[in-house]
């Protein structure tokens, strides 16, 4: 059963992060070019100026935002950001998609063509000071989470209807050739943001199946939780014991939206998450 965690519609709604210290939660609407929050005194909206899609934390006040120009250090008092890393700020054709902190202390964040173009994007990883590129040729790239120990990561293409798995060093690199953890073709589903829980399953939001999937470390589709919103977009565990689950979603293409479309729920998972690593410039 879910309920409305905030009535305001986003076109793009992205970015589900819960701050543990803070223990505040904050989501993109990226059309809207905006950064969202809200806590018991009511909404909070930031206008970043410019799409901007996925947040980690540095410290207690700030957060690490990337958006179609670079990775920015966000003081969340004032509002004002500050240049960490430039990413594709040569490409205004492009922009960033989906993204979250490793447990290493790195981010990885994937780009797109702002018009969906077949391969115009990629995943990068920020760690150490460095942006390096990992996979280039993505469409859409979505579902970056992290197993548990960090030893291992996940992430989609959602245009190929595809979720890879790679193992990780020490440092948190890919140590190997990816391999794919789910092929969702045969079903017609499209798989966006992912988050992992305490016992290593990854919650997967499927764009278009008005719902949020749960898998097994080894692929096995365990259970999943319906949503009254069309185009579930990003999932995360939040609340101070980290047993519910926020989920944005989106209206975008949407002819005829619903009430319930671009609004962002909260679940009962049944199952707890993993506190969010914080991000080590």
């Amino acid at each position: 059963m879910s309920e409305i965690f905030d009535d305001r519609a986003c076109e793009l709604g992205e970015g589900a992060f819960w701050h543990p210290e803070r223990r505040q939660f904050f989501w993109f609407d990226i059309l809207g070019k905006k950064l969202l929050s809200r806590t018991d005194a009511g909404p909070l909206s930031w206008n970043i100026g410019e799409h901007a899609s996925a947040a980690g934390w540095i410290d207690r006040d700030t957060l690490l935002i990337a958006s179609e120009t670079g990775l920015y250090r966000f003081d969340i008092a004032t509002g004002e950001r500050r240049l960490v890393a430039a990413l594709e700020a040569d490409r205004p054709e492009t922009r960033s998609n989906d993204g979250r902190a490793d447990p290493m202390g790195g981010f990885w964040i994937g780009t797109m063509g702002k018009r969906a173009e077949s391969e115009a994007g990629a995943i990068y990883r920020f760690h150490g000071g460095e942006l390096r590129l990992l996979y280039d040729r993505i469409s859409i790239p979505n579902a970056i989470c992290f197993a548990p120990g960090g030893r291992r990561a996940y992430f989609a293409d959602t245009s190929r209807r595809k979720i890879w798995t790679v193992a990780l060093d020490t440092a948190g690199w890919p140590c190997e050739g990816a391999d794919v953890f789910l092929d969702l073709e045969a079903e017609g589903l499209n798989p966006d943001g992912a988050v992992i829980d305490a016992e290593g399953a990854l919650w997967n939001a499927q764009w278009g199946a008005s719902r949020v999937a749960r898998y097994l470390a080894d692929g096995r589709l365990e259970r999943t939780l319906p949503l009254p919103a069309r185009q579930p977009s990003c999932p995360c565990f939040a609340g101070a014991a980290l047993d519910a689950l926020y989920v944005t979603t989106a209206r975008e293409g949407l002819t005829h939206p619903t009430r319930e479309d671009g609004l962002t729920f909260a679940l009962a998972p049944g199952v707890r998450g993993l506190a969010e690593p914080p991000v080590r410039l």
